[in-house]
């Protein structure tokens, strides 16, 4: 088992997987946190917020420790903290809000607002990521495996390790950055190799991966669903196949995340000669955050003790507005507070400088005993004009049952609220190639929702006067993508499109000649 192999004889064990298997996730969290403050308390904002008088409130039992953090330290999204220190990082200013200097920056690829974020990766995040990476590698062992599997070559579909350099820092995608840094045990695996992956241009490097995929024995690929997806229909194609494993017969594990599979697995599995493994994974932007622990699951374990102190808002008309922007008198949860069956906004303090950090996404725990929880999509992208709180979990799950129904494979979709009279209605695009009537389409998502969603049937018999939808080729969603600077790597299609982005959107369509009724 040449991986496992491998890292067995580099020296790495399970410890920190059996630490927090035997620990209560409030002391790993304790733990994590004091770290982060004793390496930050002689930064410029560790001085401002005084991190050696809230590291004195560690001495007390209970929850002093988290009372001192929560109420000196405010809460910030990317605008506050860009503002207010990251840009000087920027700089190549050192000792700002993490120690030293920053010489990467993660650009974001998230799918709300116009221009790119830039996320600061120090060292020991790339240290961190690499960690959690190895504990998901090691879970591997809990399936039942061929030794063979353990040989074969890895895929990680994406962006260019060629990053961007402009004399004081680098610039890139997450994926870019850690990819060109791999530990050199693992290079052997990795596939597409280095050449392949500096290619900056998304669609020569798919065109260079079709090229070499008969030369590689793949066992596992990674990367986000939608563009694994286009990537093994040209190889199909190219190559006059069935099936992907026609040429990648001892392919067995998928390892995805950035977006829910489950709108994507029909017709991915299409692609398939026989069933593959899914592993979901939350690494975002920020940090590895999550991953899938045990086989046949479809939520994913929070590490809690890896560098990243977690909090959690939750995600209500208290502490949220209509436009899914923070409220000033919100307040923030440990770990230890928070309830199953609930949606939280999720705030992140990392050993890269961010500090009570509103990532963007929500979660919600399936279950506490295990820290086990789903994504349920960005506090942005959801729909709620006039009370209906429809969230993005919904959404895919609404798709996902349409596909079972209809046994049809719908690529990708998006949904727009918008005014009609003096009320209100959805409007949904959706990606498919099948032929389908889209009102038939549009009338089982919508009851679908009112059985998944009871505030959506509510306001559907008041002020959501009418739903409804527009079949559009899957190519023009990946063209409008491009056409935003967003093609390839981690990016992916919104679920949900408001303000500018819709307009964007709309006239995209209208340009390609879709009508829009």
């Amino acid at each position: 088992m040449a991986i496992l192999g491998t890292l067995l004889k580099n020296g790495i064990r399970l410890r920190e997987s059996l630490e927090q298997e035997y620990s209560a996730p409030i002391e790993l969290q304790k733990n994590v946190l004091k770290k982060l403050l004793i390496k930050s308390v002689k930064t410029e904002m560790g001085m401002k917020y005084e991190f050696d008088s809230i590291l004195k409130s560690f001495k007390a039992e209970g929850d002093d420790f988290y009372v001192a953090f929560s109420s000196r330290v405010p809460i910030y999204n990317y605008d506050k903290i860009y503002e207010e220190w990251w840009h000087r990082l920027k700089d190549g200013e050192q000792n700002i809000t993490w120690p030293g200097a920053i010489r990467y920056f993660a650009l974001s690829s998230g799918t709300s607002g116009a221009a790119s974020k830039y996320i600061p990766i120090s060292k020991d995040m790339v240290k961190a990521i690499r960690k959690t990476g190895v504990r998901q590698i090691l879970t591997l062992s809990k399936y039942d495996l061929p030794n063979s599997l353990f040989t074969k070559g890895i895929l990680m579909l994406g962006g260019s390790t060629d990053l961007e350099f402009n004399g004081t820092y680098f610039s890139g995608d997450l994926s870019g950055i850690t990819t060109g840094r791999l530990p050199i045990w693992f290079q052997r695996f990795y596939k597409p190799g280095k050449m392949i992956s500096k290619n900056k241009n998304w669609g020569e490097k798919l065109d260079q991966i079709v090229a070499n995929a008969p030369k590689w024995d793949i066992g596992i690929i990674v990367g986000v669903p939608a563009w694994l997806q286009i990537l093994m229909e040209k190889i199909i194609e190219r190559y006059q196949l069935k099936s992907i494993h026609d040429i990648w017969p001892n392919l067995q594990i998928f390892v995805h995340g950035g977006v829910s599979f489950q709108p994507y697995k029909k017709g991915f599995e299409k692609l398939l000669a026989k069933p593959l493994i899914y592993m979901e994974t939350y690494l975002a932007s920020e940090g590895f955050l999550a991953f899938q622990a045990f086989p046949d699951r479809s939520s994913m374990r929070l590490v809690l003790n890896n560098g990243i102190f977690h909090e959690f808002i939750p995600f209500n008309e208290e502490n949220f507005d209509e436009d899914g922007e923070l409220r000033a008198a919100a307040k923030a949860l440990s770990i230890d507070q928070v309830e199953e069956g609930k949606d939280y906004a999720l705030l992140i303090s990392t050993c890269a400088g961010a500090w009570r950090y509103l990532i963007g996404d929500t979660i919600k725990f399936v279950s506490k005993k295990e820290n086990e929880i789903i994504i349920t999509g960005r506090t942005k992208h959801f729909l709620s004009l006039c009370g209906e709180h429809l969230s993005v979990d919904n959404m895919n799950r609404a798709i996902n049952m349409v596909e079972e129904s209809m046994n049809i494979s719908i690529r990708e979709f998006t949904v727009l609220g918008l005014p009609h009279g003096s009320l209100f209605m959805h409007h949904w695009f959706v990606g498919t190639e099948d032929e389908v009537d889209q009102g038939e389409i549009m009338r089982q998502i919508d009851e679908n929702l009112k059985v998944l969603n009871d505030d959506y049937i509510v306001e559907r018999r008041h002020a959501l006067k009418e739903v409804k939808l527009t079949k559009v080729p899957s190519a023009l969603f990946y063209a409008w993508m491009k056409s935003e600077g967003k093609e390839g790597g981690q990016n992916k299609f919104p679920r949900v499109l408001k303000g500018d982005k819709m307009k964007s959107w709309l006239s995209f369509l209208q340009a390609n000649h879709i009508e829009i009724v």
